[in-house]
């Protein structure tokens, strides 16, 4: 059988050897140097008042010393030793304070030298915000002053950062809750070094454990035990005069919550026996609850290891899962179980149970409501009323409920019942608005609730604010936007009833700024100004065009033509498309327009917009959606749609009369790659093709990928059909194959790109494996992202733009 011989091929190509090219990191064009090494716009960090920001900048890339620091990589974490934090963290070296009336920023004083900030956390009253400082050594606290607009220390380098945010605020503002590095860490194993004193082992008792391919997964037991130091802190009350106290001996704490009065702690914990096949955050757990003194008061759950679960994307654990607090209460928590033993095969009218149980948590939990598909999340309101969401990805359905916390009896009232992926149906999210507590709760008014959304719809994209009467479930619309030049996001209601809304306004040629809105006057006020740093692509001609695929599937993308194209020339240029394919379980979802043309031009790190300053028509975020209906599942006819949506797209662009339909190149990133590898395979669309960071071979992730939840046992024909590198042999298109050599994305292990290029050498295949020293699933240091940015232009120009006619010529044989 063919299959048989392909897998014969695959042992014999794992030891085969291909040429190796030592190359120093190169750079790319100018034209592209120029957009890509530009200064980055601050993230903007409001106050729940809307009086003050917070200016945060950061280089846009890391160097790739940075990323060479000492990094291990236990349990899907991945932590630097030394200092005490995730090594991939993104860092900030600047902060800035700006009141919104005022035109100019405030520089902060006191600032340690060459910052690497993060962690930012608001007191209670938002006067303060702490923040941490990674140093050479570790990790320090530091509190930001902002009347004052200054920052002091306010501990040394001895936080425990590595499994996540090290800081708690306590109530009264006026000390935090810290993870520490206990005294009684022990000195880390050296694991490269280290003399095994036995075989690391796994058993199987005949259970399934169908889990994904993760990564960094613990692998032996000396990464048992480095995990272990590294996971555990002590916790520590740190007044803000400096005086410390143990507030409790040391744990592996995973997450740390106030109550919403600030009387109680739950805190979670991890513990042994830990696994080789799943993550930490599967790892037995425990969840306790202490008044804000250290007193315990109630172990509230325990969880098993976590290495067996039913089959299928809704499975889930049994037990108590999602416990957090109850929003509008001083101290109630809340938390789910499935009614379906975690099941997503066993019928039943309701899928999950929520339950609540008020402090000191000694009476029976109550029932709140139960959810026809998996519980999702509450928005809570008052005693009466709060929202509830659910949702099942084997039918894309989510429903939205109302209901009266007070009354667990009954199942609430459904006001929205709607395919998830049908974008023009979204009706948005609910507006929040600060309580007592300083929780988000729902916004009422009279019992009138408010929704903002994106505004998507077959006439364009119109953001909008609604107001929805719970009882009668009528809605009536208060904003629409009404720009049809421009792009404005709704970002946040600060006060609904007062009609202050932040919103962030962009056009193509125009960069994103903050305005303040306010819907009861009309006024729009600017409160930012950044400048656009890439002028030099501003008067690109941009447009969204929509298109039919050859089953009448409506098709959209954003079309670039080169910088300075003249229009009624008109004279054919090469281009690049760049695409992600989607599944969707129904038509009329997968035809709707998502993209918004008049979105600011943005060339991110991965971007191919830059093309256009080398004289490429780029179409951009090409619509690549895979349909199944019914019983059939959206891959049965993966091959045939992707070919369909990749000759759509160009014959749309060509009829256009804007390209030489003989010089296209296809390109993706991720679950991209693997559609670029399938479309070169099973077409002879393109001229050329870039996969960056994919999966090439299905078997290797055999308990699913991407949506197909269906295992390679029960699919064979799928997993084979859709792997390019079970199709080596019919590659005849240059491929550009790019991916980093730390990815930690589930499948995509850099083996996959290695055996397929691998393959496309032992067959003649042309092609060439750039792999990223340092580099995880997206690529973060600058040398990096320039080399591999020269890496495609270097190909797109011998392979696409200068494509030898005698190629073409090939290739049209092959097609005959």
């Amino acid at each position: 059988m063919k299959k048989i011989k392909l897998f014969s091929l695959l042992l014999l190509l794992t030891s085969s050897v291909f040429a190796q090219v030592n190359l120093d990191y190169q750079k790319p064009p100018k034209e592209i140097m120029d957009l890509v090494d530009v200064p980055r716009a601050p993230v903007v960090v409001m106050n729940t008042d809307g009086d003050t920001m917070l200016l945060l900048y950061r280089d846009s890339y890391k160097t790739i010393d940075e990323l060479s620091e000492e990094e291990l990589r236990l349990g899907g974490l991945r932590i630097n030793p030394k200092t005490n934090i995730g090594s991939r963290t993104t860092f900030y070296n600047n902060v800035k304070i700006k009141d919104v009336i005022e035109t100019e920023t405030r520089d902060i004083s006191g600032l340690p030298e060459n910052p690497k900030l993060s962690n930012f956390s608001w007191s209670p009253d938002e006067s303060k915000m702490a923040l941490t400082n990674t140093t050479d050594s570790g990790v320090e606290v530091w509190i930001l002053d902002l009347e004052k607009a200054s920052v002091s220390k306010l501990t040394e380098a001895t936080l425990n950062a590595n499994m996540g945010n090290p800081i708690s605020w306590f109530k009264d503002g006026k000390s935090l809750l810290l993870n520490m590095i206990p005294a009684t860490r022990k000195e880390l194993i050296n694991t490269a070094e280290a003399v095994p004193t036995g075989p690391t082992i796994s058993t199987s008792d005949g259970s399934k454990a169908q889990n994904r391919t993760y990564q960094d997964l613990l692998q032996n037991p000396n990464d048992v035990f480095n995990f272990e130091q590294l996971a555990t802190s002590v916790l520590v009350k740190k007044d803000l005069d400096g005086t410390a106290t143990i507030w409790h001996t040391a744990d592996m704490f995973t997450d740390i919550s106030f109550s919403p009065d600030g009387e109680y702690i739950m805190a979670t914990t991890i513990h042994k026996p830990f696994s080789y096949i799943v993550p930490y955050y599967r790892f037995p757990e425990t969840v306790t609850v202490y008044k804000k003194d250290g007193t315990e008061v109630k172990l509230v759950n325990e969880v098993p290891l976590i290495e067996e679960l039913p089959q299928g994307f809704m499975a889930t654990q049994t037990g108590k899962r999602s416990l957090n607090w109850r929003a509008d209460k001083p101290a109630t928590l809340v938390w789910a179980e499935a009614l379906d033993k975690g099941d997503p095969e066993v019928d039943v009218p309701f899928r999950d149970q929520v339950y609540m149980q008020d402090a000191p948590f000694t009476s029976p939990a109550k029932t709140v409501v139960k959810t026809i598909n998996r519980y999702s999340g509450i928005i809570w309101g008052n005693d009466s009323t709060a929202v509830v969401y659910d949702r099942w990805w084997n039918t894309r359905n989510t429903k939205t409920y109302v209901f009266n916390p007070s009354d667990g009896s009954n199942s609430g009232t459904v006001i929205s019942d709607r395919n998830y992926q049908d974008t023009y149906s979204d009706p948005g999210n609910f507006v929040t608005k600060e309580n007592e507590y300083g929780r988000s709760v729902l916004s009422l008014v009279n019992g009138n609730a408010y929704l903002m959304g994106d505004g998507f719809s077959d006439k364009g994209q119109f953001p909008f604010i609604d107001k929805l009467n719970l009882a009668s479930q009528e809605t009536e619309r208060i904003y629409e936007s009404e720009y049809t030049d421009k792009l404005e996001n709704l970002q946040e209601a600060l006060d609904i009833e007062a009609g202050k809304i932040l919103v962030r306004i962009e056009a193509p040629t125009e960069y994103p700024n903050y305005y303040m809105r306010d819907l009861n006057t009309s006024n729009l006020t600017q409160i930012t100004d950044f400048e656009n740093p890439f002028k030099s692509i501003q008067d690109v001609h941009k447009e969204l065009i929509t298109y039919k695929r050859d089953d009448g599937l409506e098709l959209s993308g954003t079309l670039y033509l080169p910088v300075g194209y003249n229009m009624e020339k008109k004279e054919k240029k090469p281009m690049l498309l760049w695409a992600y394919p989607r599944e969707y379980k129904d038509k009329s979802s997968a035809a709707q327009t998502t993209t918004n043309p008049n979105e600011f031009t943005y060339p991110y790190y991965g971007s191919l917009v830059y093309w256009v300053t080398r004289g490429y028509v780029v179409l951009d975020d090409a619509a690549f959606p895979i349909v199944g209906e019914g019983d059939t599942e959206p891959n049965d006819t993966f091959i045939k749609q992707l070919v369909a949506n990749g000759k759509a797209a160009i014959d749309a662009v060509d009829e256009l009369g804007y390209i030489d339909r003989n010089k296209v190149a296809v390109g993706g990133h991720s679950y991209g790659a693997f559609m670029t590898a399938n479309l070169l395979s099973h077409s002879n669309l393109f001229a050329a093709g870039i996969a960056r960071s994919g999966a090439y071979n299905r078997t290797l992730t055999p308990f699913g990928f991407q949506s197909e939840e269906r295992n390679y046992w029960e699919a064979p024909e799928i997993y084979y059909n859709m792997s390019p590198f079970m199709h080596a042999d019919t590659m005849k298109t240059p491929l550009l194959l790019v991916h980093g050599v730390a990815d930690n994305n589930s499948g995509t292990y850099p083996l996959q790109s290695e055996r397929y290029f691998n393959a496309l050498k032992g067959l003649g295949a042309t092609a060439r494996l750039v792999m990223l020293p340092k580099e995880s699933h997206g690529y973060a240091a600058k040398e990096s992202i320039l080399h591999m940015l020269w890496e495609q232009d270097q190909w797109l120009e011998k392979y696409v733009k200068n494509r030898d006619i005698s190629e073409i010529n090939k290739q049209e044989e092959i097609k005959q």
